[in-house]
């Protein structure tokens, strides 16, 4: 920007400022600015960091020079509470500094009191106006008195201007010259589970076990919030449940998929609408209103948030059908279009066109997503939000948080890149990602890299599966795999999730070279006895429970921002370091990519990054116990058949 001095380059920003980027509660937000001036002269800068209800102070956070060959200026700022905060950065002359700089120069360079006279008397004016804006005269004052003692030697004269009283009163009450303010740019702050938490995905329909002949029977809302201890034990902070509302019986899909359905066929729940409501109902076989209520009522009692599919899309059956024929896409012989993404086709699905009435379909939209807030919601994870007009997201995530500010919004934007980050800049508080392929050591720290560089304004939730989802690497893998996938999402990023059955080892696809489930659960039941899986040691929740356990236990791995990938001499051995702000925590994650045989390799600089000197650092690995010398050249070795990780931290013992 152009100004007395110059400010640019601030971080961070959003597409120029159109969106505001993200923080949440507690979080160490880092702020950086390029500021500089003409000449020799000494620049500062400072934040100024406000609450956005026109009520609160703003508070002004020192900036440190971070680089002073780039003049990159850096400091954090810390939101207490939810809302949205604004920022600026503030540069100034710093006439102090100047003068002492000045002044030490000088006098390394042997120039005597009478060379410095007029130096003395600019300081000792700088001094006595330091004693006026600071409100604190002894020190500056009796500086500025010796700084005049024509009778002292000029190594006294100068002593108290250059003593520890001074500085420390300079730091608290800097003198600002020209003062310069730069644009105001925004901070939406969510609660802490918009950046930390793990997710676990289950279809209440499934919940129901089997009947005495073993014909798997329909779950309900109370035998779903019957598993819910299962899943808090685990360690997750939210279960997710697809769309609970009626479903459609035109055009139903069968098992794996198939056109025609019989009469015992449950159908897509994503095919949201019958003779029995739309998208403010439940579905008769899973419950009632009320049901839905005491569902996230025993959530929340065991501290879980309950995630409920905003999926606008509607069965052939869905009232709004017959009641708003203009919020759907008319065919020329006059039916409505169904869902396409050529050559799949969705005949059980008619997707909403936001065009032909934007005003009344907008308007009903928001009043569905206040409706479930108002049940206790707080979490939407949105179905193909990459199908619905960016405008309109920008218009019903901010409409809601005016109302529900505490509300968050998962993309399911398993799309091109620009178009999942123009989403997460609408407003979408997390992301599905690209993590599901992303394999090999240099494919996983390229991509996680570039997540911590887009922290500012993307989120990612880094799911291992999904219902649609069954990854290569899971179905050749074997138990080993499942293992190792969950320590990298757990470990790389702050969120995570599962599709119920990961536990199990569910692994078999529909075919070969499909990412489809064999017996998809989107459309049928498929009840599971995870009891007896863990009774038989077939069970991936012994290592779940000890990873979530880890990462709450740990606020490195509760943030985003900071993560350094350390060299290892093995391509199937990936190294990084995650360290927290506000703590100063650090933690070191060793995960290996090989699932059938042990690996060994050398970690590269391990000591130094966690600040200490070699031969000094013991660590202790969080999984197995085992504690070890940590250096710059540190010797590792992972067993699959033992633990696919290490997750290191510093031994006080």
């Amino acid at each position: 920007m152009s100004g007395r001095l110059a400010i640019s380059d601030v971080s961070p920003v959003v597409s120029a400022g159109s969106h505001p980027a993200k923080a949440v509660v507690g979080e160490h937000v880092p702020i950086a600015a390029t500021v500089w001036r003409e000449g020799h002269e000494a620049v500062a800068a400072d934040v100024v960091w406000r609450h956005e209800d026109g009520r609160t102070p703003a508070v002004v956070v020192p900036m440190v020079l971070a680089d002073a060959g780039l003049d990159r200026w850096e400091s954090s700022v810390v939101a207490d509470r939810v809302g949205m905060w604004s920022y600026h950065v503030q540069a100034w002359a710093d006439p102090w500094t100047t003068w002492l700089r000045g002044v030490q120069a000088k006098v390394a360079d042997g120039q005597c009191a009478a060379q410095l006279q007029a130096d003395l008397e600019v300081g000792a004016r700088l001094l006595e106006r330091l004693a006026a804006e600071s409100r604190m005269p002894q020190a500056p004052l009796l500086a500025a008195g010796r700084l005049r003692r024509t009778d002292l030697p000029l190594e006294q004269r100068l002593a108290p201007a250059l003593g520890a009283d001074i500085a420390s009163l300079v730091r608290r009450s800097p003198l600002r010259d020209l003062l310069t303010p730069g644009p105001a740019h925004r901070i939406w702050a969510d609660r802490e589970r918009a950046l930390f938490g793990a997710w676990y995905e289950v279809f209440p329909r499934s919940t129901g076990g089997w009947d005495a002949s073993g014909a798997p029977v329909h779950g309900t809302l109370a035998t779903t919030a019957a598993d819910l201890p299962r899943i808090a034990a685990m360690g997750f902070d939210v279960v997710y449940v697809p769309p609970v509302h009626p479903i459609g019986l035109t055009h139903r899909k069968g098992r794996n998929n198939t056109l025609s359905a019989t009469a015992d066929d449950v159908g897509s729940p994503w095919a949201v609408g019958s003779q029995d409501g739309g998208h403010d109902a439940v579905h008769p076989q899973l419950g009632t209103l009320a049901d839905f209520e005491s569902f996230v009522a025993k959530a929340t009692e065991l501290g879980l948030d309950v995630a409920l599919d905003l999926a606008f899309q509607c069965s052939p059956d869905h009232p709004w059908v017959r009641e708003h024929p203009q919020w759907f896409t008319q065919r020329p012989d006059g039916s409505i279009a169904f869902a396409e993404n050529p050559p799949k086709a969705y005949q059980d699905i008619y997707p909403l066109n936001f065009d032909t009435a934007p005003e009344s379909l907008y308007a009903e939209l928001l009043r569905i997503v206040r409706f479930w807030a108002d049940k206790g919601v707080r979490i939407f994870r949105v179905d193909n939000p990459h199908t619905k007009p960016l405008a309109f997201w920008d218009f019903l995530i901010w409409k809601v948080k005016e109302t529900h500010p505490d509300v968050l919004f998962l993309a399911e934007a398993f799309t091109r890149p620009a178009v999942l980050q123009g989403l997460a800049k609408a407003g979408f508080t997390q992301s599905y990602t690209y993590f599901t392929w992303r394999t090999t050591k240099q494919e996983l720290s390229d991509y996680a890299a570039e997540l911590a560089a887009g922290a500012h304004f993307l989120r990612p939730n880094l799911f291992v599966n999904t219902p649609d989802i069954l990854p290569a690497s899971l179905q050749h893998g074997g138990p080993a795999m499942f293992a190792l996938r969950a320590a990298l999402a757990g470990t790389l990023s702050p969120t995570w999730g599962v599709y119920s059955g990961y536990e199990l080892f569910e692994h078999r696809a529909v075919h070969h070279g499909t990412e489809e489930y064999l017996d998809s659960e989107k459309y049928q039941l498929r009840p599971r006895d995870f009891a007896a899986a863990r009774a038989q040691e077939r069970s991936l929740e012994p290592w779940i429970t000890r990873l979530n356990h880890i990462r709450r236990a740990h606020p490195a791995l509760q943030q985003l921002r900071d993560i350094r990938f350390l060299d290892v001499d093995n391509d199937a051995l990936l190294a990084y370091v995650k360290t927290d702000p506000a703590s100063g925590e650090t933690v070191l994650c060793v995960v290996s990519l090989n699932p059938y045989e042990t690996q060994e390799g050398t970690v590269l600089n391990a000591a130094a990054a966690f600040g200490e000197p070699e031969g000094h650092l013991v660590l202790r690995d969080e999984i197995s116990g085992e504690l070890t010398k940590g250096s710059d050249a540190m010797n590792v070795s992972i067993n699959p058949r033992k633990a696919v990780a290490q997750i290191l931290v510093v031994s006080h013992v």
